[in-house]
């Protein structure tokens, strides 16, 4: 994970919103497998405001965990790539948060 995922003020811990996010798209892969979910949904479902969310989703975009698709009218949705799969297995186990 790059940098701004990781909050100095915290002793390194990782940013809650960033989870939140992880989490959602993790429920989203097992609940809705091969389907993405609109950058609305996955903000609501993860209580992150539209703007924290696309900088987070850049993030992960750039470390190859999630694919984004974007629509000339602002909407868009997202899931994880196979190797985001692999690591939300890794870290939250075979079955959805």
């Amino acid at each position: 994970m790059n940098d701004e995922s990781v909050d100095e003020n915290s002793g390194g811990e990782i940013d809650p919103a960033l989870v939140a996010i992880l989490e959602q798209l993790w429920r989203a892969q097992c609940e809705t497998p091969g389907r993405a979910w609109s950058l609305a949904k996955l903000s609501k479902q993860a209580g992150v405001p539209m703007s924290g969310l696309r900088r987070h989703l850049t993030g992960l975009v750039d470390n190859g965990l999630v694919v984004t698709t974007f629509a000339e009218d602002g909407t868009g949705s997202a899931s994880l790539s196979e190797d985001g799969r692999a690591f939300c297995v890794e870290v939250f186990g075979e079955a959805a948060p």
